[in-house]
């Protein structure tokens, strides 16, 4: 009897993603990458624009997109065109590239604020000696996706990893390149990423002839 008493009165544990839609998040297309960045730039979200830009172009994870300091990035004053990041989780360098429009957004951004190299880039209201948390970079995700008309419970920061990724594999079908910008170690974990099918493979291959 007592027994039966502990299990009726003991509450049941709500799961952690209760309410939220599990599973790989989906890159974006790139009409939503330039529709996000058309709102930023009216907006004048120039925090947000760099922030964007720079997750788009580097395919970091969201702890390393906010781990970013300003010398990594732009350590002659002037945003570089190649950066390189030791990544959090797997403690391996990765390399990315940063395109005219990003260098520019970031350079803005810099100009703006005044942040010199030793700086975290990207701060929040817990003050300018510390950086933006993983949770409100997700929730500025999520504002981001909203803003074009997006579910945002459907994407999330790994979209924005992705979206690049994605493109790039497509265009060229070079899985070794895309594990490389990844900072994948390896190929498996590439080919599960990017939700790579057989149809997949065989497309590729349909544009190949010998």
């Amino acid at each position: 009897m007592q027994d039966q008493m502990n299990a009726t009165s003991t509450p049941k544990r709500v799961p952690w993603n209760k309410g939220k839609l599990t599973g790989a998040k989906p890159p974006l297309r790139p009409k939503h990458v330039w529709s996000i960045r058309t709102n930023l730039q009216i907006e004048g979200r120039a925090r947000d624009l760099a922030m964007f830009n720079l997750a788009i172009d580097s395919k970091l994870r969201g702890c390393d997109v906010v781990a970013l300091r300003v010398e990594d990035v732009a350590a002659g004053g002037y945003t570089a065109d190649r950066a390189t990041v030791r990544q959090k989780k797997t403690g391996r360098p990765v390399k990315f590239e940063l395109s005219e429009q990003t260098r520019q957004a970031v350079d803005d951004y810099l100009k703006t604020t005044g942040k010199r190299p030793g700086e975290f880039l990207f701060t929040g209201h817990r003050g300018p000696d510390r950086s933006i948390t993983t949770r409100q970079y997700a929730r500025l995700v999520s504002v981001w996706i909203g803003s074009v008309g997006l579910d945002s419970r459907l994407f999330g920061t790994h979209s924005l990893r992705r979206t690049k990724a994605t493109l790039i594999y497509r265009r060229t079908g070079n899985l070794r390149a895309v594990q490389l910008l990844l900072g994948h170690t390896k190929i498996e974990s590439t080919v599960r990423y990017l939700g790579i099918e057989v149809d997949d493979a065989l497309a590729i291959a349909e544009q190949v002839d010998v």
